[in-house]
């Protein structure tokens, strides 16, 4: 009887020696007994067994296959070499000849023939050819298998081996296998030098601290090219709104202007909650092999150190110490959208059932509805939890029309628009001569939501700032990226962005007389 561990290894090495040529039974028995020491014929079983389940070569799933076989082999009697020709006994085990058999020698010429033996107990038939005492298969060679793509929806480049996933980022296997760090040895190492990622905790004012995993210059080369080569091609669902070219927290909020009732729900560590599992049957679903598939996931994936993790918050470190999407890298984003596909598509239709809308951006989710709305928290909830994720029931708001609404700091009550005191903040910075480029970042947000506000707030302090590419012409005008979204809570109207003129009591009063010489 053999082994699991030999067992395993036995698997494997059959499975290597199937896909390394022609899907045909007698070819498969050949190189299939090729890898071991002597011939078995339980070997021909195990390829039935294999033809019955495979019609065609899973060339992209070596593993799925040896783990098949070794389910096959462990349901096996045990196993032992072949006997040669089917009759003969196998080697170094005579059978005795019978008397009176066709196998029994003759006598000499003439002699009567012997008798028959005097009747008895009836002997005990022969043990089964499995049974009896063998030695255990053993093996000589591991055939490496011929991979292929595997069927895939998207015009994703194809890489059907780790050597060429290794060629297609300018490195050798061994380089390859120490960035993907498939191991987790990123947990155990001290050496900040031999680390992949470098680590900074954001303080927050409710909960934990946010963790953020920053890939070192040459891993984070690899997750961009990965983002704009592979993942670029899979989409997403439409209610994702978030990290999506062409959708933005704007295009999230409109979907929700002029609404009764506003439903917002958060997703708890979102980043975190996406487990390496879920990032493989990606790579998988689009088609690569387990071994490329595997190199990807840990590539995307990070295991959090001990010294960097967050003490006293169970869940989190618990997540943070399992390879997970490591909120600091480029291709964490769409991968989580890809993660949360079923889950958008679940409460879509639940949306849908209920005569309401539904988005998604990030971890925020947000249900709307035109009529009066019972929102099925319990059930949202179920859902989130079966797709991997948890609610924070803290951040949970239902906003009804008679106060403000706000969607990823975006007041949605009449039209989308920058709230109030968000707008007072940047004209206050405004005056105080603010010009860098973070205010002009703010400068676009509020003109994206609010062309008039935007207006005055670049009309601001005496002048006209300079618009659309937002570079500017002044040497004190640093140029500026995206914009970004503001937070704040108000949806009034806009107030006058000119300097507010002195009293009329302040402006009347005399001057105090000069002190006496």
């Amino acid at each position: 009887m053999l082994s699991a561990s030999r067992r395993r290894d036995l698997a494997r090495a059959l499975a290597g020696a199937l896909l390394s040529g022609p899907w045909e039974r007698e070819a498969m028995v050949e190189r299939a007994g090729s890898v071991l020491a002597w011939p078995a014929r339980w070997v021909v079983r195990a390829v039935d067994a294999v033809l019955d389940a495979y019609a065609r070569p899973p060339a992209d799933r070596p593993r799925e296959l040896a783990a098949f076989l070794d389910a096959t082999l462990a349901a096996l009697p045990p196993l032992a070499p072949a006997p040669g020709p089917l009759g003969a006994s196998p080697p170094g085990r005579p059978v005795p000849p019978v008397p009176g058999s066709l196998a029994a020698p003759p006598g000499p010429l003439g002699s009567p023939p012997p008798r028959p033996p005097a009747p008895g107990p009836p002997a005990a038939p022969p043990p089964p050819l499995a049974a009896l005492p063998a030695r255990a298969p053993r093996v000589v060679r591991h055939p490496p298998g011929e991979l292929a793509m595997g069927r895939t929806p998207w015009p994703v480049p194809e890489i059907a081996t780790p050597g060429a996933l290794a060629e297609r980022f300018e490195l050798d296997p061994g380089q390859l296998a120490w960035l993907a760090d498939v191991r987790g040895l990123e947990r155990v190492v001290h050496a900040e030098r031999l680390r992949h990622y470098r680590y900074l905790r954001l303080p927050r004012d409710h909960g934990p601290p946010r963790v953020i995993e920053r890939p070192k210059a040459r891993l984070k080369e690899i997750q961009r090219h990965i983002l704009d080569e592979i993942l670029v091609w899979i989409p997403v669902h439409d209610a994702a709104h978030g990290f999506v070219r062409g959708r933005s927290a704007r295009t999230h909020a409109t979907v929700h202007t002029g609404r009764k009732v506003v439903v917002r729900l958060d997703l708890e560590d979102f980043f975190a909650a996406v487990a390496a599992a879920r990032v493989y049957g990606i790579f998988r679903t689009a088609g690569y092999p387990e071994p490329v598939a595997h190199l990807l996931t840990g590539l995307t994936t990070n295991v959090v150190p001990d010294a960097h993790s967050v003490a006293g918050e169970f869940r989190l470190a618990r997540r943070l110490a399992t390879p997970h999407l490591p909120q600091g890298a480029p291709t964490s984003p769409a991968l989580a959208n890809l993660a949360a596909f079923r889950l958008d598509r679940r409460l879509s239709g639940l949306a849908a059932a209920i005569g309401a809308r539904y988005t998604r951006y990030a971890d925020d989710l947000v249900l709307s509805a035109g009529h009066h709305l019972r929102p099925p928290l319990d059930l949202i909830g179920a859902i989130a939890r079966e797709e991997g994720f948890t609610l924070n029931a803290r951040k949970t708001r239902v906003m009804g029309r008679g106060r403000r609404q706000t969607v990823t700091g975006v007041v949605v009550n009449a039209r989308p628009n920058v709230p109030r005191a968000e707008y007072d903040r940047l004209k206050a910075a405004i005056h105080q001569g603010a010009r860098d480029e973070r205010t002009l970042g703010r400068i676009a947000w509020v003109e994206a939501l609010n062309p008039a506000r935007g207006e005055a707030a670049r009309g601001a302090r005496g002048g006209v700032w300079p618009l659309g590419r937002l570079t500017g012409d002044l040497e004190d005008t640093p140029p500026t990226s995206s914009a970004s979204a503001c937070a704040g809570r108000d949806g009034s109207p806009a107030r006058s962005s000119a300097p507010r003129a002195p009293s009329r009591s302040r402006a009347h009063r005399r001057p105090s007389p000069a002190p006496a010489a």
